[in-house]
Parts: structure tokens; C-alpha cells; sequence
């Protein structure tokens, strides 16, 4: 398991600035995601072209187009965002990188590093767009600079 990825980190933010701004039946414009979070307008539309395949967002093209959660943000978990952006096999990775790291051949930090992993995907799994969108919302927390 690693940290998240440049992609990762930029995706999330975008989403959960999605689920912070929920617009009932419209796309939100990608141009505006990008200006408020300060991110690249190319790097934002090649991260949704690939959570709109992986069924995550729904696009629409045009004037009025942009983009828009695919399900409710109560059904869409933490760890479909992380799953979806950095791999199925996120939670599966070694903290220091070693292939095939496990039970059999485990590496010095594996035992309490497959704790912390196994409690964060436990996390992840239970934590919905809806209730982080709702954080954003209504508590001081950020999703830009």
C-alpha cells in the first residue's frame, strides 16, 4: 500500500467537492471544479473520464454538460473512489514495497501494518460521499489551498 497518488489525491478532492455541492437532476461543469479546487482542467477531465467508466460518474457533453454522481452519495463509499483511482489491490500492497509480502514471507513491519491497513479499508468501506459531503458543508474543513 502506498499513499495516494497524485491522481488519487486530485479525484478525491474533486468528488467529494461534487458531493459538498450536490445540484439535484444537473452536471456540475468540470471548468468550475477545477477553478475553485485550483486544479488542472485536463488532469480533472482525464481523472472523471476514468470514474465515469468505472460507473462512479455519469457526463454530458455540451453547454449545459459537465458532470454528476452516477448513484446518491449515501451509495457511493470512500473506498470505491480509492479503489477506482489508485486499483483494486490498494489495500493489498506491502508498506515498504516488497512483492508477496504475507503471512508466509512477511516483511518486518507487516504485522502491525496489516492492523492499520485492515482498520482504514474497515473505514473507507463504512464512510459514504453523503456524510464527507455533509463534513464539508457544515464543519471547517477544506478542500483546496
Amino acid at each position: 500500500m502506498k499513499a495516494l497518488s497524485q491522481v488519487g489525491k486530485y479525484g478525491l478532492r474533486a468528488i467529494l467537492y461534487l458531493a459538498a455541492n450536490p445540484s439535484e437532476g444537473q452536471y456540475m461543469s468540470i471548468r468550475q471544479i477545477s477553478d475553485e479546487l485550483k486544479l488542472s482542467f485536463h488532469f480533472i477531465t482525464k481523472i472523471f473520464r476514468e470514474l465515469t467508466a468505472k460507473g462512479i460518474l455519469i457526463s454530458y457533453r455540451g453547454p449545459s454538460g459537465g458532470v454528476a454522481l452516477a448513484r446518491p452519495a449515501d451509495q457511493i463509499m470512500l473506498i470505491d473512489i480509492i479503489q477506482a483511482l489508485e486499483g483494486d489491490d490498494y489495500f493489498d500492497k506491502c508498506l515498504i514495497g516488497l512483492p508477496h509480502c504475507g503471512t508466509a514471507k512477511p516483511c518486518p513491519v507487516h504485522e502491525f501494518w496489516k492492523e492499520i491497513k485492515t482498520k482504514l479499508q474497515k473505514n473507507f468501506s463504512e464512510t459514504s460521499l453523503a456524510l464527507l459531503g455533509e463534513k464539508i458543508r457544515t464543519q471547517e474543513v477544506r478542500l483546496d489551498d
